[in-house]
């Protein structure tokens, strides 16, 4: 494995690989790294020549009181789990690589900039789309692999793509979790004992809003119930059900809907989603 500081140095070769006619792909992330992360590098070998990865903790997508100081650095932890995989190139530039000028773009993000974690994450998403695209600017990747755990966060990230002039596939990974359903999350390890153990409820209430509506429950009363369950042991951000192509609404022509939770069990913010197909549309 081949490890860059310098966004110069890193495109330089890239660009020598694809004259080569190497088919790049690229899975960024901010370090910490689970098995969840080694699956999306998993998927990105499987449909590439070359792997890229990225650990950067982005400063531009924390906002006031959230855990930018406190949020694990591991480098040589991560570096050894790459090694395991042989990952082609390592990323690891510096605050000031990325972001060489104080002069960062605002994005236009719409309706997906209003809704779910952007209500209680103001900023955050912009700060996705600026490291995204300084991330694609350098890389200028074939494919880009994200998870679907983050899943406003993919359609933001789906969005920007859409704008921009290069090619770039975006492809997505299914959630990967732990044997009692939660979610893999960097943030996992923050849980105490007591949280640890009733954050594989968040998983289990999601399952139990998609078996009352599939048996024809109504779905209000349904995310009531699981809403006062959450609220037992963790502070509730939101819990809402979204058709899952968009985030809007859902209406009676909505074939496949999208459970969306985000709840904070001590001072740990944990997210989940699930997605299922209605019956007969």
């Amino acid at each position: 494995m081949i490890t860059y500081e310098s966004a110069e140095d890193l495109s330089l070769k890239i660009r020598h690989l694809q004259d080569k006619s190497l088919k790049v792909s690229f899975v960024p992330t901010m370090g910490g790294l689970h098995e969840g992360h080694l699956e999306l590098m998993k998927l990105a070998q499987q449909k590439s020549d070359v792997v890229v990865v990225s650990i950067f903790v982005n400063p531009t997508q924390f906002g006031h009181n959230e855990d930018l100081n406190n949020y694990p650095r591991t480098l040589e932890k991560d570096i050894a789990l790459l090694e395991t995989l042989d990952i082609d190139i390592l990323f690891t530039p510096s605050v000031e690589e990325i972001y060489p000028s104080n002069d960062l773009e605002s994005y236009e993000l719409g309706f997906l900039d209003t809704i779910l974690c952007a209500k209680t994450r103001p900023g955050h998403f912009n700060g996705v789309a600026q490291v995204v695209n300084r991330l694609f600017d350098i890389i200028h990747p074939d494919i880009a692999v994200f998870g679907e755990k983050d899943y406003q966060q993919l359609m933001i990230i789906n969005l920007v793509n859409k704008n921009r002039k290069d090619d770039i596939k975006i492809i997505s990974h299914e959630i990967i979790r732990e044997r009692d359903g939660l979610a893999m999350s960097t943030r996992n390890q923050y849980l105490s004992f007591d949280n640890r153990e009733n954050a594989k409820k968040i998983y289990q209430n999601l399952l139990g809003i998609k078996t009352d509506f599939l048996r024809g429950i109504d779905l209000d009363s349904s995310i009531k119930k699981a809403k006062d369950n959450l609220s037992q042991f963790s502070k509730l951000d939101y819990l809402e059900a979204r058709n899952s192509k968009d985030l809007t609404d859902i209406d009676n022509k909505t074939d496949e809907i999208i459970l969306l939770c985000a709840t904070y069990l001590g001072e740990t913010r944990l997210i989940d989603n699930l997605i299922f197909r209605r019956k007969n549309v």
